[in-house]
């Protein structure tokens, strides 16, 4: 009992910290949102390493990167696992200029879509059809022509540790718009940065890059390849994890 009062505790330090870092800091460099892109990026990657960091020391979360190095410095896809809110800061911390695929709604946020809409972050409105489409693949080839990497969750929603979602269409659109290796990348953040305010856990979260699949493709092959990437590569992770003593147990089965 003890054991969880304290973790939530570190939990809701950590939520306020979070919450506050993104005011305060945002606000405190309003002004260089009128700089170029690329310095607007430094204020949000000494944000998302602060974040990082904040969480090693709070809540004793702490994190392994494999494969990164592996990463080509020409655009590709990213299609990341989706557990935590870990994953939406990491990438910010690791890549030179990355573009999230991003709900629209993002965007009206106070300070944190300020800061979004001046990074050229890609919004998807799922509900506008078509007509949001087309603007998800002018942003998306803008991207790629400034040379950036794009970052999407193809689940497009968390999903807790040892389940998946069916994947969705946007990232087969990217992949055959655009031309580019799609690269997997499989995590277990969920197992530690739990869906609750108050229920993250200590221990290390593992995020490694899978092999990339090659531009040219057909959709069906795309999508069952990648969901197995990172789907497969995640439970991987997860049980790494609880063998090491890391994570909550995995479930036992139904009997």
């Amino acid at each position: 009992m003890r054991a969880r009062v304290v973790r939530g505790m570190r939990s809701g330090l950590y939520g306020v910290f979070l919450a506050l870092s993104v005011g305060v800091l945002g606000v405190a460099c309003l002004p260089v949102l009128l700089l170029p892109r690329r310095a607007v990026m430094r204020v949000v990657r000494f944000w998302a390493k602060l974040a990082l960091s904040a969480l090693r020391v709070i809540v004793g979360i702490d994190s392994e990167l494999r494969g990164f190095e592996r990463l080509p410095d020409t655009p590709v896809i990213i299609a990341a696992k989706h557990q935590s809110a870990w994953e939406t800061i990491v990438f910010l911390a690791v890549l030179p200029l990355p573009a999230y695929v991003l709900k629209r709604e993002l965007l009206s946020l106070p300070v944190y879509g300020w800061y979004t809409r001046r990074l050229g972050m890609i919004a998807i409105d799922r509900k506008g059809g078509a007509a949001s489409l087309r603007r998800m693949m002018a942003a998306a080839r803008q991207a790629v022509a400034d040379g950036r990497p794009i970052v999407i969750f193809p689940e497009g929603t968390r999903t807790p540790p040892g389940t998946s979602r069916p994947l969705h269409s946007g990232v087969a659109a990217l992949y055959a718009a655009l031309d580019l290796p799609v690269v997997p990348v499989a995590l277990n953040s969920g197992l530690f940065w739990r869906r609750g305010f108050w229920d993250k856990r200590a221990g290390r979260i593992l995020c490694e890059i899978q092999p990339a699949l090659p531009p040219g493709l057909e959709r069906a092959e795309l999508m069952q390849r990648l969901a197995s990437a990172i789907g497969d590569g995640s439970r991987l992770l997860e049980r790494e994890a609880r063998a090491a003593g890391d994570g909550e147990p995995e479930p036992s089965a139904s009997p």
